[in-house]
């Protein structure tokens, strides 16, 4: 494969949905699952977010966990993963917790959409940018650039439209997904997948890897893509 080993992580309501209407990034993982998710992190070489993601919730995306960092550099990598944006049109603050917080490497992806004056600004902040000449980024140049840069093992964490899109070019290995005993209900609020989405024909097959039940009253669930190329 011309690209990094791929999964996304999520957790989601048992309704589905991975945030309520508001959009204001609603607390869903509990306190075992957001100690699995630091775990994920410090197995990657890189996190990735998409666009509103990166906008929206400015992530840190770093390993909470002092001794996951030390047991990262005593292999011999950098304490955190490399942080990833996929975005249209990058505005991005100077203040940013992406691009600052946590000791870590930031590669962005964008396209012609993002100003001069802000690919000149995320240069000079140290982030590492490529610009691709189409309306939007095309991702399986980009994960071959990831592969090219030194990356093998890239968690993705959203949102929604990156997910599908990552899914419907074959491009994912695995998902696993923290179902929560709670439900948030509402028609516009976010699912795991968006986009335009696909025919019955064309769904996405998956392959149940592992399924556990928590004593928090959550489910965790891992699957194969059936279909990744």
């Amino acid at each position: 494969m011309n690209r990094p080993f791929v999964f996304i992580n999520v957790a989601m309501t048992a309704d589905g949905k991975i945030d309520t209407f508001q959009r204001q990034g609603s607390a869903i993982s509990s306190a075992w699952d957001k100690a699995r998710v630091d775990q994920l992190r410090a197995d990657a070489d890189a996190v990735l977010v998409g666009g509103r993601t990166l906008l929206d919730e400015d992530p840190k995306l770093t390993v909470k966990s002092e001794a996951l960092r030390a047991e990262r550099l005593a292999r011999g990598a950098t304490a955190n993963p490399v942080k990833v944006g996929i975005v249209t049109k990058a505005e991005l603050k100077t203040h940013s917790k992406f691009l600052h917080e946590g000791s870590a490497k930031v590669v962005i992806f964008t396209t012609h959409q993002t100003s001069k004056e802000q690919f000149a600004f995320l240069r000079s902040q140290g982030a590492d940018v490529y610009m691709h000449d189409q309306e939007r980024v095309d991702l399986p140049r980009a994960l071959a650039t990831l592969q090219e840069l030194g990356i093998h093992r890239l968690m993705v964490e959203g949102g929604a439209t990156l997910n599908f899109e990552l899914l419907r070019l074959g491009l994912v290995d695995e998902i696993s997904a923290y179902i929560a005993p709670m439900i948030f209900g509402g028609a516009s609020a976010p699912t795991m997948v968006s986009g335009s989405g696909v025919e019955r024909g064309a769904a996405i097959p998956l392959q149940l890897i592992h399924v556990e039940g928590r004593e928090d009253g959550g489910i965790i669930i891992h699957y194969k893509i059936l279909q990744a190329t």
